[in-house]
């Protein structure tokens, strides 16, 4: 006679980081990094973002070259940084959701030993970034769930991948938007610059508002409206003065279109309401 048992199956145990990002993740509401997603062809985004990109785009038709000449700004830059200034390590704050060609993989198709450091503070950027997120043999790449206006946490878990004694590249494209005037969007940039060695550089961009281009400022009002995280614009002139101090490289501030652009034939790209630079610590 064959004694028959029965197993008690119980439910996986849940893994409560990962579920502690789940519920941070708000569907109801467009978020910037996911509408950003969005217009650059991803499909990390829900449809509440898709509906609001869509509702930007007839607000202003231009606003999906924006996002790619910021990405492309980015690519230009670290082959710049990696080849030209022989920098190796990054720490790209606001990193924003995967996509094809993030700096650890522009930095280290180059200099397989490069190594990155991202901070961001979305639950659904760091969801995908613990899993796309890769790096090198010879280089490293580490993950910050961190807020860019907490300087001291940033840094201090920085320096357990990046050495701070060897110049390092902060990066920090379309993130200083989300800091309001009344924060001291200038005296925190300050904070991170001054605590780099020199020969550090500093890769900026930031939507601008421009009497030029009036359907941009509807675009923004629009989204402080509707979505979150709130934007700040501010003029190119105030998008300058970042880089105060600094040795800004040619071609300054300017839309990130025409930073050096690859491939146009001598022709000059079309300007976009996003500006950029990047300059050297002295």
């Amino acid at each position: 006679m064959t004694r028959s048992c029965s197993v008690t199956e119980y439910p996986p145990a849940v893994d409560e980081a990962a579920q502690s990002l789940r519920d941070r993740i708000d569907t109801a509401q467009p978020h910037t990094a996911r509408i950003w997603n969005y217009w650059l062809g991803g499909k990390d985004n829900y449809e509440v973002d898709r509906a609001a990109g869509d509702q930007i785009r007839r607000l202003h038709p231009g606003i999906g070259e924006y996002a790619r000449a910021d990405r492309l700004f980015l690519g230009r830059a670290v082959r710049h940084l990696v080849s030209e200034a022989g920098i190796r390590q990054f720490l790209d704050i606001g990193t924003g959701l995967p996509t094809a060609d993030n700096t650890h993989e522009v930095a280290q198709r180059l200099a397989p030993d490069s190594r990155i450091v991202y901070v961001d503070n979305d639950p659904l950027v760091l969801a995908h970034a613990r899993a796309l997120l890769t790096s090198t043999p010879e280089g490293r790449t580490d993950y910050l769930d961190e807020d860019l206006r907490n300087v001291d946490a940033i840094l201090e878990h920085a320096a357990k991948t990046l050495d701070f004694g060897e110049p390092v590249a902060l990066m920090l494209l379309g993130v200083v938007i989300f800091v309001g005037d009344d924060e001291d969007p200038y005296g925190l940039v300050r904070r991170l610059v001054d605590r780099l060695p020199s020969g550090s550089h500093l890769v900026l961009s930031h939507t601008i508002t421009s009497p030029a281009m009036p359907d941009v400022d509807e675009a923004v009002a629009f989204w402080n409206e509707h979505g979150t995280p709130k934007l700040t614009q501010r003029t190119p002139e105030e998008v300058a003065r970042f880089f105060d101090g600094l040795e800004l490289l040619e071609p300054g501030v300017v839309s990130c279109s025409r930073w050096r652009p690859e491939g146009t034939g001598g022709a000059r790209p079309e300007e976009v309401a996003m500006f950029g630079g990047v300059a050297r610590t002295p």
